[in-house]
């Protein structure tokens, strides 16, 4: 959004998020442009590896780095759990955009699930194969759940700040956990990102719990927890819903590219998904993961239309 593009002239992504009175200006601006049903807060999902002892920073066609990687039983050792009130500027962020909104839309806040900040945290930034974190896991297995526990401990009260600044939900992210396969994801993974979810929920706001690229697990992702379930565009959002037995609302699954074709066939596209679901309740209509920037503004208003022109 050009309105966004503006301030990201001037601030880089780290500032912004450190600065409520920005972050809470980008929160607001798809809500009032777009017209959609909530705000999500602008924030991202490495800002709690700082107050663990990381140095983080957004490099410029590479995206976030983390100059200090975790390696070592003594790089997990030092990292610190006692430090989320260093995270308090999220929740004034929240608690701006609350006061913007008056109630007409909720605000969600959102976290990063344990295993996505974990292969962040060791590969130093983004990977494709994720050698480095699954050689931790296999190699040393005590010392990758000393990781993931601390990685809670930390996450948990995170979530809850944002619960208690005024988000109506949480979603938990596992941006990367398509890596894995369902036997990994279970032993490795699934226990903490529950451990997470149980914590979130104490505090009486639902969790929304999305990973991408985990089709093939899906039942698996859905046994660790969640009051609604992200799907992404891998897998018909009818079939995922089917998988887990109806037990959870669905959130999702608009393949995001789609919103670059034109109108009559994207309108098409958002009308066949809506007829998958039908009229059972349950379902927030959303993409299957993350906007692209190339998109154009005037296709996501026009969605934002379709779903609610649909009538079956």
């Amino acid at each position: 959004m050009k309105q966004y593009r503006e301030i990201r002239a001037k601030a880089g992504i780290l500032e912004i998020c450190k600065r409520p009175d920005l972050a809470a200006q980008v929160t607001l601006q798809p809500v009032e442009a777009l017209d959609v049903d909530a705000a999500i807060v602008f924030a991202d999902l490495l800002l709690p590896v700082e107050p663990m002892g990381l140095k983080l920073k957004f490099v410029t066609g590479e995206g976030p780095v983390i100059e200090n990687p975790v390696r070592t039983s003594t790089d997990v050792d030092s990292l610190s759990i006692s430090n989320t009130d260093e995270l308090a500027y999220v929740g004034e962020s929240i608690q701006m955009v609350t006061r913007a909104l008056a109630g007409r839309v909720p605000v969600i806040g959102f976290v990063g699930a344990p295993f996505t900040l974990a292969s962040y945290m060791i590969e130093g930034g983004p990977s494709r194969h994720f050698l480095r974190t699954k050689q931790l896991m296999y190699r040393d297995e005590t010392l990758w759940r000393r990781l993931m526990g601390k990685l809670v401990d930390v996450l948990g009260p995170f979530a809850l700040l944002q619960a208690a600044q005024g988000a109506r939900a949480i979603q938990v992210f596992d941006s990367w956990v398509g890596a894995l396969g369902p036997d990994d994801y279970v032993r490795y993974v699934a226990p903490y990102s529950r451990a997470l979810i149980e914590r979130i929920r104490t505090s009486g706001v639902p969790v929304i719990h999305f990973g991408t690229g985990c089709s093939a697990f899906f039942k698996e992702l859905h046994a660790a927890g969640g009051d609604v379930m992200g799907v992404d565009w891998r897998i018909n959002i009818d079939q995922a819903w089917m998988d887990i037995s109806y037990r959870s609302a669905v959130q999702g699954n608009l393949d995001p590219a789609a919103l670059l074709s034109p109108l009559p066939e994207l309108r098409a596209r958002v009308h066949e998904l809506l007829k998958r679901t039908g009229s059972r309740p349950g379902h927030i209509f959303n993409l299957g993961h993350g906007i692209l920037p190339e998109t154009p503004v005037d296709h996501v208003r026009a969605v934002v239309d379709f779903v609610r022109e649909f009538r079956l």
